[in-house]
């Protein structure tokens, strides 16, 4: 497999004209029942994405094939679950592996809507899914609008980071960019191998694991930022060689959502429904996580005083070291995806945790793309964020595990905020003052 793999990169490596094609297909392939399983999708479209990132193609383009392959994809094996229904058992490959159908069966029983938002991002489930939405005849005009939401969030969660490395690799970057990338990101890759493994073996205090290795990544970026700055100048050039006058009305809408006010606003909303609804426990989480998030944020930045990138026309009052946007994003996504999680599976836990990152992601993100934040500021409001969802968490669960949410206060709970975030950028869209989001 592996060197036919090699083959594959080479081939399109000398023929660039068909790489926008193979990303179609192999998307739409790693999406589709049965097919899905047993080709290894993930690695390819990493190496196909690395490629695209050398100068083939743009991240727009190659997350826009990416994304139109895996809801056609999706799309096929909802089809092939409706037309078949039981009778798709006997299909080859089902036959004599049941197990597969009769694990993402038992999901979309559980989960419904959620299993396929969520299920996208869980490898074995990914493909087999939609066919099971099929089978249940869920209804069409619904399954599409649910794998449109998803896809666009797979698309960048599988595709971005491939197509980052082949940018990286192609644009002339500081002498120390690569050691201090291999640093990072080999903490970061430890810190989170751990944190799974310890949730994956649902050992009671799991959280308090990824609590500790949490703040250890921070105490090292509070340490090493001064000596990070190859790593941030040139990730900063790879994001701002990207900026296009089409994208940055979208990215100042973006970051705007990530406002003090506007997360003051998400999150007095939360706790006021958690507390009418009187879920004690959930309130104090969220309430300890909210808070001592804002709180350590505010502390670490007037302690630090770092001053912001200079791709600013007009220098900012405010210090840049950890990202406000970046922590306040990162824990209310990880507060709802944390009490989303409660009662479930390992493995769907992990999921909510990755499928809430990415709002918070575009939030951070946007600010490298402004050159309002360095990498680093990013990253450590994210981990900042982390460890105090993982403290306040443990604390809240250190006798016993904090109980599922009902199933109804979830019908009120995200569509208020969702409704409320929106509301916010739909004023400041119609009010003009996207200009002024810096």
């Amino acid at each position: 497999m592996s060197q036919w793999f090699d083959s594959l990169n080479l081939w399109l490596g000398s023929n660039p004209q068909w790489l926008g094609l193979a990303i179609f297909l192999i998307a739409c392939i790693e999406c589709l029942a049965i097919v899905g399983i047993l080709v290894p999708g993930v690695a390819l479209l990493f190496g196909v994405a690395v490629l695209a990132g050398s100068g083939t193609l743009s991240l727009g383009e190659t997350l826009l094939l990416a994304y139109c392959g895996g809801v056609l994809g999706d799309c096929l094996s909802y089809a092939c679950g409706r037309y078949f229904h039981q009778d798709i058992r006997r299909l080859p490959g089902l036959r004599h592996n049941p197990q597969w159908l009769a694990g993402a069966h038992g999901y979309f029983q559980r989960y419904g809507v959620a299993s396929l938002l969520v299920g996208r991002f869980i490898g074995p489930l990914r493909p087999m899914l939609p066919m099971v939405a099929g089978m249940f005849d869920m209804p069409a005009g619904r399954f599409i609008l649910v794998s449109l939401l998803a896809s666009a969030g797979w698309a960048v969660a599988y595709l971005l980071p491939g197509w980052a490395t082949g940018a990286a690799l192609r644009l002339p970057l500081p002498p120390g960019f690569w050691p201090q990338a291999a640093a990072i990101g080999g903490a970061l890759a430890l810190g989170i191998a751990l944190s799974c493994h310890s949730s994956l073996s649902d050992k009671r205090h799991a959280s308090l694991l990824a609590a500790v290795c949490s703040l250890l990544l921070l105490l090292g970026l509070m340490l090493g930022w001064p000596h990070l700055s190859q790593l941030d100048q040139g990730l900063l050039a790879l994001i701002q060689a990207q900026r296009s006058a089409a994208l940055d009305g979208p990215m100042v809408l973006i970051t705007r959502l990530g406002d003090f006010n506007t997360q003051l606003a998400a999150a007095a909303l939360l706790c006021l429904l958690l507390l009418l609804s009187r879920q004690w426990r959930a309130l104090s989480f969220a309430f300890l996580a909210l808070l001592g998030t804002a709180l350590a944020n505010g502390t670490l930045k007037t302690f630090f005083a770092r001053s912001r990138p200079e791709v600013l026309l007009e220098p900012l009052n405010s210090f840049s070291f950890p990202s406000g946007h970046s922590s306040a994003a990162f824990a209310f996504c990880l507060v709802l995806a944390l009490l989303a999680g409660r009662g479930q599976p390992p493995r769907m836990r992990l999921a909510w945790l990755l499928l809430s990152s990415l709002p918070a992601l575009a939030i951070a993100g946007s600010r490298i793309y402004l050159g309002v934040h360095w990498p680093s500021d990013i990253l450590a409001g994210a981990v900042l964020a982390a460890s105090f969802c993982a403290l306040s968490l443990t604390l809240v669960e250190w006798r016993t595990p904090l109980p599922a949410l009902p199933a109804r206060l979830w019908w009120l709970l995200l569509p208020a905020c969702l409704g409320l975030l929106g509301s916010i950028a739909t004023w400041q869209w119609s009010a003009g003052l996207l200009r002024y989001a810096y």
